[in-house]
Parts: C-alpha cells; sequence; structure tokens
C-alpha cells in the first residue's frame, strides 16, 4: 500500500466522506465528534480538512452560505485502497506490499 494519509483524523473525515457523499462542514464536525465522543477545537478540524482540500482528496464547494466537502476521486481510491489493506489486516491475510 502505497502512503496515503497518517493523520487518523483526516482517515477518518475522508470515510465519513466516503459514506454520505457530501456533507456540510458543521455536519462533518459533529459527525466526527459523535464518533469520536468527544468535542473538536474548530481550529483543528477545519486545518485537517483544509489540509485534505490542499491535497486534492477533498472538494470544497459553495451551497448558499454554506461550505459543502465531498471526496474527489483520488480520495476515494485512497479511502478504498486502505479498506481493502485493513481488512487484510483485520482477517489475518494483509496483501503484499513488497512490490512496492
Amino acid at each position: 500500500m502505497t502512503q496515503w494519509l497518517q493523520s487518523g483524523r483526516r482517515r477518518d473525515i475522508c470515510a465519513l466522506l466516503y459514506d454520505a457523499g457530501t456533507l456540510r462542514g458543521q455536519r462533518l464536525k459533529s459527525e466526527l465528534e459523535a464518533a469520536y465522543y468527544t468535542r473538536i477545537d474548530p481550529t483543528a478540524f477545519y486545518g485537517s480538512l483544509d489540509a485534505l482540500v490542499d491535497r486534492g482528496l477533498v472538494a470544497e464547494e459553495r451551497d448558499g452560505i454554506h461550505d459543502v466537502y465531498r471526496l474527489t476521486d483520488p480520495g476515494v481510491d485512497g479511502v478504498e485502497s486502505y479498506y481493502t489493506w485493513l481488512s487484510g489486516c483485520v482477517d489475518g491475510d494483509p496483501p503484499d506490499t513488497s512490490a512496492t
């Protein structure tokens, strides 16, 4: 598996967007907080989200006065390849990564 994201928060944001398709920023933050059972500092959350936008994994769009986020094709590919790798590790049969 090629290196994708080292930050768990960024991976989790991508996973939530993969499941939802598109989400407003505040809704995305609320869903992540619900998954973590804790409040996330808005500056830290939006910093993570901005980093994903800067890397081209997440697209930011406007819907009236709201920012709406969705995964780009590279973001979808990243979630899917990470899922494949993680599933293999959980099942006890991780994919062979010696060729990468």
